[in-house]
């Protein structure tokens, strides 16, 4: 991609995205991620109702009148952006690859944190971290990220969440609102996801949302006779019949049962989760994860 195509690109995604995280997301972003705590604002005089626990007893003592403390919500949050640039985000059949809407909901993402005035940093992985921003504010570091998406070339093609997340849990020292950006295929022979430790440890010191992103073809196998299928992560290529009824049917078992455990996962660690399609406007899934969490 030359220069001036980038710059086109990076465009276009912030004026789509920009929008949509002023006028619809901005909302539901606060209210479901809220800042860490109440900071002091101001005293003011004692009204009726008001809890006697936020007297504020020097103030009252000094003008022989009842003052009360004011707090106000902190609102500045540290949000990161773990985002899988494995081989098998460039897989897409249907309006767009996955690599591609990974980079609509990132930049999503960061205009939301940005209009709540919150920094943002983004930790790109595969089998291994392949690049780490540090979490800034403004505009042009978030448009440092959409193009570090869009210009990336992974070191390998392979998945390690846990990887990812331990880098997470070492690097970010204080507690941060973490977005994992992923088709999450990182499972053992026995279909049990590899990175559960690496996500319960990370879940403990930092606030979690997982954002799966899936393409509809993954989930089932066409009848469309001998196929020859790649894996973009291994390179190894097996030829399929998917004529045969029985084939489909033990594909389609295969991907219920990772789908199944990686819910029952989220859920026992209580993170948020949210399927996202590659052929499906990601609005109503992204509020959804809002809502979730508000």
């Amino acid at each position: 991609m030359n220069p001036n195509e980038l710059l086109k690109r990076i465009r276009k995604i912030e004026i789509k995205t920009r929008g949509l995280s002023s006028n619809i997301f901005a909302g539901e972003y606060h209210s479901a991620y809220k800042g860490r705590g109440m900071a002091f604002s101001e005293v003011r005089e004692y009204q009726l109702g008001d809890d006697v626990r936020s007297i504020d007893w020097n103030v009252t003592a000094r003008l022989n009148t009842p003052y009360v403390k004011v707090f106000e919500e902190e609102r500045e949050l540290t949000v990161v952006l773990l985002i899988d640039v494995s081989g098998s985000e460039t897989f897409g059949t249907q309006s767009k690859l996955k690599k591609d809407l990974i980079a609509e909901l990132s930049a999503v993402l960061s205009f939301s944190a940005n209009i709540n005035n919150d920094k943002i940093g983004a930790l790109f992985f595969s089998d291994k971290v392949e690049k780490f921003i540090p979490p800034k504010k403004g505009r042009s570091h978030i448009l440092r990220i959409i193009r570090e998406i869009l210009e990336i070339r992974p070191e390998s093609n392979g998945t390690n969440l846990g990887e990812a997340l331990a880098y997470l849990t070492n690097a970010i020292k204080k507690r941060c609102t973490a977005f994992v950006l992923s088709d999450f295929l990182d499972f053992t022979p026995d279909a049990q996801p590899r990175f559960e430790e690496a996500l319960k440890i990370a879940a403990r010191k930092h606030e979690l949302a997982a954002l799966r992103i899936i393409d509809k073809r993954e989930t089932e196998l066409p009848p469309v006779g001998i196929a020859e299928m790649t894996d973009a992560e291994t390179g190894r290529t097996i030829f399929v019949d998917t004529s045969r009824r029985k084939i489909r049917n033990v594909y389609g078992q295969w991907w219920k049962t990772r789908s199944e455990k990686l819910d029952k996962t989220f859920s026992r660690l209580r993170i948020d989760s949210v399927n996202i399609c590659t052929d499906e406007d990601y609005i109503r899934p992204l509020i959804k994860l809002f809502k979730k969490r508000a």
